[in-house]
């Protein structure tokens, strides 16, 4: 295997952390991209890796980062924006996708790694879904020697992840009944380790050139499916309410304006399609992905195993454990 130098922009994020991680495991040279350095200089306990400093809407100085790189990754993604006119995810996703492509043109980089979604389309109902496909067709349209290969994942689980652990929060958060907008809303959920090992295999291009592979895990869920065993696994027992449609896009629209957007009226309207694949990108690449239960129950319920050891031991008066 050929090492190589790569630059990563996303790479401070759940997915980026532990593809950064592998990478240099690997042994490629890696530099990943933020906003802020200081912020994320736990990154640096990775030996070789380099953490810069860059404005990546700037395309001079995405031009000088990428100078000698021989491949970019992107994974930048946002789930909410500020707004709600889908200006936040176009220039989250789409404009910066431009800029990715200028500079990459600019400074000589072979080949991009573009983390998309599962159901992007410029004709999908919400900002999110449709900023990402137009970020797509930007790629496939870009008139140059640029080789690509785009990965459309379905929702990610793991350690740390916004989504399985975000329902977790919630679920202590709100006793006895829980409300649930689009409980019907179907998802094939895929361990991001293994969203890893998709992007690691197609770094060199070959036969991943200029390719889409969508990515899912082995099962498909309902929403209603995915907050119950949620709530089995972190022992939480709760009566989950799945909400008539008007109700769910009220709740969205009353969530738009909860400290951290825990739900919103975008999030609502990508709900509105179903985040299965109809294409086995996985099998493509000769992967086998992990299953969610399973998965999930070593970080989910090992979480809760924990927090109820510390609120025993904090009842019979004793000192927290340590690492």
């Amino acid at each position: 295997m050929r090492l190589l130098s790569i630059v990563v922009l996303g790479g401070t994020g759940f997915l980026g952390t532990r593809l950064v991680a592998r990478l240099i495991k690997d042994g490629h040279q890696v530099t990943v991209l933020s906003r802020d350095r200081e912020q994320h200089k736990h990154l640096l306990v990775l030996p070789g890796l380099t953490l810069e400093n860059c404005d990546v809407y700037d395309e001079a100085q995405l031009s000088e980062r990428f100078r000698g790189q021989d491949v970019a990754i992107n994974l930048v993604g946002i789930l909410n924006e500020r707004g709600f006119g889908g200006a936040g995810f176009r220039r989250a996703h789409t404009e910066l996708t431009q800029h990715i492509l200028t500079a990459a043109r600019s400074a000589g980089v072979a080949r991009l790694l573009q983390v998309s979604a599962l159901k992007a389309a410029l004709g999908a109902p919400s900002h999110y879904l449709r900023s990402k496909g137009e970020a797509e067709k930007l790629i496939r349209d870009q008139n140059t020697p640029l080789d690509w290969t785009i990965f459309q994942p379905s929702v990610m689980f793991g350690p740390g992840d916004s989504f399985l652990n975000r329902f977790a929060k919630l679920l202590a958060a709100i006793p006895f009944i829980f409300p649930l907008a689009r409980p019907n809303a179907r998802f094939q959920p895929v361990f991001v380790d293994d969203v890893v090992n998709a992007l690691r295999q197609c770094l060199h291009g070959g036969a991943s050139s200029r390719q889409t592979y969508e990515l899912g895990g082995p099962q498909a869920y309902t929403l209603r499916e995915i907050v119950g065993l949620t709530a089995k696994m972190t022992r939480r027992r709760r009566w989950i309410i799945g909400l008539p449609n008007f109700a769910g896009r009220l709740q969205a629209f009353v969530m738009n304006f909860v400290p951290g957007r825990p739900f919103s009226s975008d999030n609502y309207r990508s709900l509105k399609v179903d985040s299965v694949c109809s294409d086995d990108g996985f099998a493509k690449l000769g992967i086998k992905p992990q299953s969610m239960a399973p998965s999930a129950h070593l970080f989910l319920g090992a979480q809760e195993d924990n927090a109820r050891l510390s609120q025993n031991r904090a009842v019979a008066g004793r000192p927290k454990s340590t690492p």
